[in-house]
C-alpha cells in the first residue's frame, strides 16, 4: 500500500511532468473508480496543469481551477509513459481505471491502475480538495509544522484504542498505513497494543520522535526515483515489516508477526515487548 512517502514522491514526480501541458483527453476507463459525476472527468480536457498537492495519502492534481484527486487505496498505482498506446482503451476486467492523455508532444501521459479484485481506487474531479470526503477528515500532517509534540500528546490524551490503531487512524495524523506504523513503534521500542492513553510523558516523546524520523527518512529516500522504483526502494528501507523471520537489525532477534483476516503487523519482541511474543489476537488478549 502506498502511503505518504511514496505519494509525496510520486507528486513531485508528476508535477516536473506535468506542469504547464495540457490534456488532450481523459478515458474513464473503471467507472466504479469514480467517486464524483458534476463536474465530468472529461472537464478537465483543454485545461492545463499548473501544480500538484498531497493531503494524507491523496495526490490533487491542479488543472485551471479544477482538481483531480486520487486515492491509490492499497493496489492502485500511477503509471507515467511518454508515449500511449494510441487506440483508446477499453473498460474490462484488467488493472487499468483512467487513463489521462496529454497534448504537445502528443502521446505522453499516465494510466491510474489498481491491481487485485478488491477495488478500492478513488478518482474525484471537484473545484476544491476539500470536497473529497477522504480529504475533508483528515487529521495533522506530521511532516507538518502544526504537528509539534504538545499537539501529539493532546491526541493521545483519553484515547483508549492500542497506538498501532491510533497511528493508522487517517483522522488522527494523515498518511501512516501500517508498513510506517510498524517501523514507527519499532523506533519508538513500544508494543502495537500498548494503549494510547497509557503512555508516560517520555514514551510520547519517544513516539513523537519515532514518527517524524522515521517518515523525513523514508520521504528523503524515496525522492529522485521513478515511479516503478518507489515500491522497492520503500521496502528496501524497512526494518521490521514485511519481515518476518528475519534478524531485527537493532538487536538480532527473530521478527515476530501477529495475522489478522485482512493484515498483519510486524515487531520485534526484544526491541518492543520485554522479549514476550504476543498473542494471536484471535486467540487471546494481546498483551499491552
Amino acid at each position: 500500500m502506498p502511503e505518504m512517502p511514496e505519494v509525496e514522491a510520486l507528486g513531485r514526480f508528476l508535477e516536473e511532468r506535468l506542469a504547464g501541458r495540457a490534456v488532450a483527453r481523459v478515458y474513464p476507463v473503471s467507472v466504479a473508480a469514480l467517486k464524483t459525476f458534476e463536474p465530468p472527468v472529461t472537464a478537465l480536457e483543454g485545461r492545463t496543469f499548473d501544480g500538484v498537492t498531497r493531503h494524507g495519502k491523496f495526490l490533487a492534481l491542479r488543472a485551471d481551477g479544477l482538481y483531480l484527486v486520487m486515492h491509490l487505496a492499497r493496489a492502485g498505482w500511477v503509471r507515467w509513459s511518454e508515449r500511449l498506446p494510441a487506440a483508446p482503451p477499453r473498460p474490462g476486467k484488467g488493472p487499468l481505471a483512467l487513463r489521462v492523455r496529454l497534448s504537445a508532444p502528443d502521446g505522453a501521459g499516465f494510466d491510474v491502475t489498481e491491481a487485485g479484485t478488491q477495488k478500492h481506487l478513488a478518482v474525484y474531479v471537484v473545484a476544491d480538495p476539500q470536497e473529497a470526503p477522504g480529504i475533508a477528515r483528515l487529521g495533522p500532517d506530521p511532516l507538518s509544522e502544526d504537528f509539534t509534540r504538545e499537539a501529539f500528546a493532546g491526541m493521545l490524551a483519553g484515547e483508549r484504542r492500542q497506538i498501532k490503531g491510533v497511528l493508522r487512524d487517517q483522522s488522527v495524523l494523515a498518511g501512516i498505513g501500517n508498513a510506517y506504523s510498524d517501523e514507527i513503534l519499532h523506533a519508538a521500542r513500544m508494543s502495537p497494543f500498548k494503549l494510547a492513553a497509557t503512555l508516560s510523558e517520555d514514551e510520547v516523546t519517544r513516539l513523537y520522535t519515532a514518527v517524524g524520523a522515521t517518515l523525513a527518512e523514508a520521504v528523503e529516500r524515496a525522492r529522485g526515483l521513478a515511479p516503478a522504483d518507489l515500491k522497492e526502494g520503500k521496502r528496501s528501507g524497512l526494518r521490521v515489516h514485511g519481515r518476518t523471520g528475519e534478524t531485527c537489525p537493532v538487536c538480532g532477534d527473530t521478527i515476530r508477526e501477529v495475522s489478522f483476516s485482512d493484515s498483519a503487523l510486524q515487531y520485534c519482541p526484544t526491541c518492543q515487548t520485554g522479549g514476550k511474543p504476543l498473542a494471536d489476537r484471535r486467540l487471546s488478549r494481546l498483551l499491552k
